[in-house]
């Protein structure tokens, strides 16, 4: 080793004393004591040379006097139209505006704090919520223990729909936060909230029937409302998401109650038995299908769900314009109410058919491509223009019963046409963000019988809803770099250009040889995508995983925001295979995190993860945020095949020589990947002995 290092023949070391690292080994040379060594020489590093001046970059000034003045000129025309509202609208939609108007500011700044992981909870318990239709079914309520008239129909049904969705919803979301609880998580007393729920509403009733204290009314609206929009607050961390979800149960609970104290004096006693009745057909059916729900259909309850208040409202609708026909005309606010029943049962409408729809795509029983008839587009327009047509033959004719029924009628049936066209009309792959606009749509239709009503927390929790919905919708649209007119009409893409030509052979792996990657890694990503749903892989890799941390192998998941059919799909998912949530990252979180990865391992997933939408600008996904599983050393990718994804994109990835693809059942290939790495642990293990 001296000889080669230092040059020495075959006869003699070669020494060179000017080596510390050598000088420092040496204790005798030639008889003569060396050691201790002197210390290293150190020489002082030159300073950094000048950088050589380069010509400044001259950067254009920035002229805000555009946009400043474009604020302006909407911030005063905003204004303005506030002083004419104010001079021309009765004093209690002026109320209703002024509620409506703080509750959707208050609702867009709560939704923002929530967990991107918690999503799918978000949207069920937002479900739940809108459940509240069922206050204005119980306003119309009557009869005794039968309805007799057609409103009092109309609302019995509102109320057993809305309690569908309460119990349904609140039940889901239950189920999947308690996915998401860890073994060593402290105990949790959520169960408590029944005293103050009990003993609050019972003091209420109190004050209120026996009392005569109907000033009461609005602050116990108020309270209720208060914790419907704690229990959205509550999701935005993981320790506070099982309290948040009982905090909603109480407002909901709160003001059901509150809404059944207020009857007391216009409803006979009989009437709460048909109420009682009522919402415990509706309860246990919402309760029962939310709790045989497999976690993979989450998706098709929550659209189902989604339909039920779509109904309710429709018929909370229909049935106050049966019983205010004919006075509209004799108060203040009758056109305020004849335009909110309208809006109502229209947006009712599209959300009833459209969740239908959306459920029966998700299901399977409704093939998920795009339909396309001839002239899509002109039918959309035909359909507004029938609903403007309606809506101004029924507000003149609305003082008379029969015709203002059957223009409402015929409204509506526009409305429910449209919903079931336009949400057709949409590719199976775009289901996240139609269930974030169904969501949203739900939270405006409980806001339009909050203004034919006059009752704030239908205001409130509808703004909360739709607000929920609206922004959910804007991040499914950005994460997919999508408009949403194009989602709903149609298109992907903008590029008009050729696309880059991929070139290559891609590489293919079996098992076992992906087995030994993952084994002889040190760290590891998984991305999984729909595929991993649909396959219900997630059980067999949340096995894997557990067997390639308990060996010291560092593994995380990386989430894109439209991977699945729901907003936050797969996290439920992993959550119920018992994988822990603090290893599933999102992609802003993780991104960067690719190149320092071992083996990139992609479940079920194609445009999520395909490079063209970064490095070629006329590609139709051009611009799409993804997630950089290219950048790893190694990329394994599960699929059943070498085609493209929903958006008919060839994926570049799959030729780069660092990839390599395993084909076939995503389950049955995870399910053979555990057993090889368990075996290549346990083989290791007996070895050892």
């Amino acid at each position: 080793y001296q000889r080669r290092v230092h040059g020495g023949t075959e006869k003699e070391f070669g020494i060179d004393l000017d080596d510390d690292v050598f000088r420092c080994s040496i204790i005798l040379l030639d008889g003569k004591l060396m050691w201790p060594a002197p210390a290293p020489k150190i020489t002082a590093s030159q300073p950094p040379s000048k950088p050589k001046d380069v010509k400044a970059i001259k950067e254009e000034p920035v002229d805000n006097r555009w946009v400043t003045g474009t604020n302006i000129a909407l911030g005063s025309a905003g204004l303005g139209a506030l002083v004419v509202l104010g001079v021309v609208a009765p004093t209690n939609f002026l109320t209703s505006v002024t509620t409506f108007a703080l509750a959707t500011l208050v609702g867009f700044q709560v939704v923002r704090t929530v967990d991107p992981a918690l999503h799918s909870p978000l949207m069920s318990v937002t479900n739940a919520v809108s459940g509240t239709v069922i206050i204005g079914g119980l306003e119309l309520a009557g009869g005794g223990l039968v309805p007799h008239t057609a409103p009092q129909v109309l609302a019995a049904l509102g109320v057993m729909f809305g309690a569908l969705n309460i119990f349904g919803g609140f039940r889901v979301t239950t189920r999947m936060l308690d996915m998401f609880r860890r073994p060593t998580d402290p105990e949790e007393y959520n169960s408590w909230w029944i005293v103050p729920a009990v003993g609050f509403s019972a003091l209420y009733v109190g004050l209120r029937v026996a009392g005569g204290f109907t000033d009461l009314d609005t602050m116990i609206a108020l309270g209720a409302s208060i914790f419907c929009i704690f229990s959205i607050s509550g999701l935005s961390l993981q320790t506070t998401a099982r309290s948040g979800n009982a905090l909603g149960m109480v407002g909901v609970f709160v003001g059901t109650v509150a809404t059944l104290a207020q009857l007391s004096s216009v409803v006979s006693p009989l009437t709460y038995v048909q109420i009682a009745v009522l919402i415990g057909v509706g309860g246990a059916a919402g309760y029962l299908i939310a709790n045989n729900i497999e976690p993979t259909s989450l998706p098709q309850l929550v659209a189902g769900f989604h339909s039920s208040v779509g109904v309710a409202a429709c018929l909370v609708s229909f049935a106050s314009f049966l019983m205010e026909s004919g006075s509209f005309s004799s108060t203040k606010i009758g056109v305020i109410q004849m335009l909110a029943i309208y809006i109502g049962s229209w947006i009712g409408g599209i959300t009833f058919t459209g969740s239908i729809t959306a459920w029966g795509k998700l299901q399977g029983t409704i093939p998920s491509r795009a339909l396309m008839l001839p002239g899509r587009d002109w039918i959309n327009g035909a359909s507004a223009l029938g609903t403007l047509a309606f809506f101004g033959l029924y507000i003149w004719q609305s003082e008379h019963l029969l015709p203002g029924v059957l223009l409402l009628t015929a409204g509506t049936l526009v409305a429910c046409f449209m919903g079931w066209h336009m949400t057709d009309s949409i590719g199976g792959a775009d289901m996240p963000v139609v269930i974030t606009i169904l969501n949203s749509y739900s939270g405006w239709a409980l806001v339009a019988d909050g203004f034919i009503l006059s009752n704030n927390m239908l205001l409130i929790v509808g703004s909360l809803v739709g607000a929920s919905g609206a922004l959910l919708t804007y991040i499914m649209c950005k994460a997919m770099n999508r408009s949403l007119p194009a989602v709903i009409f149609g298109g992907y893409g903008s590029a008009t250009g050729p696309v880059k030509e991929i070139t290559g052979t891609h590489q293919e792996a079996n098992v076992e040889e992906v087995a030994e990657m993952l084994t002889g890694a040190s760290s590891v990503i998984i991305v999984p995508g729909y595929g991993l749903a649909v396959a219900q892989a997630q059980y067999a890799v949340s096995e894997m995983v557990a067997t390639l941390r308990k060996n010291g192998i560092k593994v995380r998941f990386a989430i894109h925001p439209v991977a699945g059919r729901m907003p936050g799909q797969l996290n439920v998912l992993l959550a119920e295979a018992s994988v822990p949530y603090d290893i599933v990252l999102e992609m802003d979180e993780i991104n960067e995190d690719f190149p320092d990865t071992d083996v990139c391992l992609v479940i079920g997933a194609n445009d999520t993860v395909n490079s063209s939408a970064l490095d070629d600008p006329n590609s139709p996904i051009a611009g799409m945020p993804v997630l950089h599983v290219w950048k790893a050393r190694q990329t394994v990718v599960l699929k059943r095949s070498m085609a493209s994804g929903y958006a008919g994109v060839d994926n570049p990835i799959f030729f780069n020589p660092n990839t390599w693809m395993l084909f076939g059942d995503a389950k049955k290939n995870c399910v053979t990947l555990r057993d090889k790495i368990v075996g290549h642990y346990d083989s290791s293990k007996s070895g050892g002995h």
